[in-house]
C-alpha cells in the first residue's frame, strides 16, 4: 500500500485540517473485502483509530477541498467539505488509485453553521446504500469502515455520533469547477483537469483536444450512470451539482430511495416539496448539471465541442435504458411496438401501485403461454385490467420462441430480488443505535448478492410493509 495525498498539494483548492477525533469510537463495520483490495492491512484498532479521525496513517495530510454548486436550481458560491475531510490517497496493488475520505471529521473552514459532524443514521445508511449499489453493478463510492461514539450529536433529536470513511477513484465533482469559473480563477480549471488525466485517464492529452474528450467521458458516464438508476428504480434525491461525480460515480448518499411501488412522481426527499428530483426527473437534472458543468469548462474547451458532447446525453441515455428494459422483460431483440408495451406497463403499474421490484423479479415466472402465476396476480389491485398487456407480453414472447428457462435466467440476472427498501435500513438503524448491528450485518450479506435466490431470507424480498409510507427521509439523513 503506498500513501500520498497528491490533491493536498493544491493549496488554493481548499485547506489542510486536522480531523476532530471522536470520543471513545467503536468499530461497528469493516468492508475487508475492500480493504484487501486496497491492501490496507491494518488491524481492527487502527480501522477503529483511523475512522475515529485519533490517528492517522503515516503520509496522510487530511484536506478540505472547496467547491460550489447549483442546489436545488439555486447557486451556492461556496460550499465545501464541511463534515469530511480527504485524508490521502492510497495506490493499491493493481496499480488503481483510491481516495480516503472522512465523513464526519469535525469542522472545516467550509462547515458555515454546522458542527462538522455525522450521526449514526445518516452514516449506517451511506454504508448499507454504496454497498448495495456496488453489488447491483452501479457505479459508486465505496464504504470501507464506519465507527459510533457515545459523543452527541444534535439534528432534529439528539444522536448518537458516528463517522464512515468511504473510498473512491476520485472525489471531484461538478462544483469543483463551478468554483473557480465563478469565484474568478479559471486558471486553476486546466490544473484540476490535469490532475484528473494524470489520475484517472492518462491516455487523454492535456490540452484542448484531450480537455474535450475528458467531458465527452463525463456526459456519456452520467447519462449510463442515470440510465442504471432509473432501471433499479433508485432515487438519488438531492441531485446538486456538487453531489454530481466527474467519474459517473453515485455520490452523497443522503435522502434517497428505492421505489417501493411504482409512482414516476415519486420525491423520496422531503426537502424537495417541489419534486425537482423526482424519480422522472432525475434524466433531465442529469442533463441540466452537465450543461452546469460545460459553462464552468467554457474557457478551456471549445463551445462546438462542448455542444457535441452534450448532444450524446440524451441518446446514450434512452439507448441504454432501453436495452436496459429490454433485458428486465426478458427480451432477446428490440421491435418497433416494444415502447408502446413498455408504456403500457407502466400506465398500468402507476395506477395500481405495483411494486416495481417485486414485478419486475415475479415477471420471469410468466411463460409465453398458459395461465399468470399467483404470485403476479397478488401484487395487482385489479388483475383484470391486465388481461389485454399479458396478451401483447406473451405474444411477443412467443415470437421469439426461447425457452422459458433461459428467459427467466436472463430476468433474474438483471431484476434484483432485494434491493435496500427503506424500512429495511430504518430497523437496521434503530437496532445499531440500541448496540445491536446483527441487522445491518445480515443486510450487508442479502444485499452482496442481490439476484440469488436465497430462500431462507424471502421475507426481505417482499412488498414495503403499510407503515413504512410514514418515513420521513430528508437532506438531514
Amino acid at each position: 500500500m503506498t500513501l500520498n495525498n497528491l490533491y493536498a498539494r493544491f493549496d488554493w483548492a481548499g485547506a489542510r485540517v486536522e480531523p476532530t477525533p471522536l470520543s471513545s469510537p467503536r468499530l461497528l463495520l469493516l468492508n475487508r473485502d475492500l480493504a484487501d483490495e486496497l491492501g490496507m492491512a491494518l488491524s481492527e484498532p487502527q480501522w477503529r483509530d483511523l475512522t475515529g479521525g485519533n490517528r492517522l496513517l503515516p503520509d496522510m495530510e487530511p484536506f478540505a477541498q472547496v467547491y460550489a454548486g447549483h442546489q436545488f436550481g439555486g447557486f451556492s458560491p461556496q460550499l465545501g467539505d464541511g463534515r469530511a475531510l480527504l485524508l490521502g490517497e492510497v495506490v493499491a496493488p493493481d496499480g488503481r488509485r483510491w481516495d480516503l475520505h472522512l465523513k464526519g471529521a469535525g469542522k472545516t473552514p467550509y462547515s458555515r453553521f454546522g458542527d462538522g459532524r455525522a450521526v449514526l443514521r445518516s452514516s449506517l445508511r451511506e454504508y448499507l446504500a454504496s454497498e448495495a449499489m456496488h453489488h447491483l453493478g452501479i457505479a459508486t463510492t465505496r464504504a470501507l469502515s464506519l465507527v459510533s461514539s457515545e459523543e452527541p450529536v444534535y439534528r432534529e433529536r439528539v444522536e448518537p455520533g458516528a463517522a464512515v470513511l468511504r473510498a473512491a477513484p476520485s472525489h471531484l465533482r461538478f462544483g469543483h469547477f463551478e468554483y473557480f469559473y465563478y469565484s474568478g480563477k479559471p486558471e486553476r480549471i486546466p490544473e484540476l483537469l490535469d490532475y484528473l488525466i494524470d489520475t484517472q485517464w492518462p491516455d487523454l492529452t492535456k490540452d484542448k483536444a484531450g480537455y474535450a474528450a475528458l467531458f465527452e467521458r463525463v456526459v456519456e458516464k452520467t447519462a449510463i450512470l442515470i440510465a442504471q438508476w432509473q432501471l433499479v428504480g433508485f432515487c438519488h434525491g438531492v441531485m446538486n451539482t456538487d453531489n454530481m461525480s466527474m467519474l459517473g460515480l453515485t455520490l452523497d448518499y443522503g435522502p434517497y430511495g428505492f421505489l417501493d411501488a411504482y409512482d414516476p412522481d415519486h420525491i423520496c426527499n422531503h426537502s424537495d416539496p417541489g419534486g425537482r428530483y423526482a424519480y422522472d426527473q432525475q434524466p433531465a437534472v442529469g442533463n441540466w448539471n452537465l450543461q452546469r458543468l460545460a459553462q464552468s469548462l467554457s474557457g478551456v474547451i471549445e463551445l462546438e465541442a462542448l455542444q457535441q458532447a452534450l448532444g450524446k446525453y440524451e441518446y446514450l441515455l434512452l439507448s441504454t435504458y432501453s436495452e436496459g428494459m429490454r433485458q428486465k422483460l426478458g427480451l432477446e431483440a428490440w421491435e418497433d411496438e416494444d415502447p408502446a408495451l413498455f408504456r403500457a406497463m407502466f400506465d398500468l403499474m402507476a395506477a395500481q401501485k405495483v411494486d416495481y421490484s417485486c414485478w419486475f423479479r415475479r415477471l420471469a415466472q410468466l411463460a409465453s403461454s398458459g395461465s399468470v402465476p399467483d404470485s403476479l396476480l397478488a401484487l395487482l389491485s385489479t388483475p383484470e385490467a391486465w388481461t389485454d398487456w399479458f396478451g401483447r407480453y406473451q405474444a411477443r414472447l412467443a415470437r421469439e420462441g426461447r425457452a422459458q428457462a433461459e428467459k427467466a435466467g436472463q430476468m433474474n440476472a438483471v431484476n434484483p430480488k432485494y434491493i435496500l427498501r427503506n424500512h429495511l435500513a430504518q430497523q437496521a438503524i434503530e437496532r445499531a443505535e440500541q448496540g445491536d448491528m446483527s441487522e445491518a450485518d445480515r443486510l450487508l450479506m442479502l444485499l452482496a448478492r442481490p439476484f440469488d435466490e436465497q430462500p431462507e431470507l424471502d421475507h426481505y424480498a417482499m412488498p414495503a410493509p403499510a407503515w413504512a409510507e410514514s418515513l420521513c427521509i430528508s437532506c438531514s439523513s
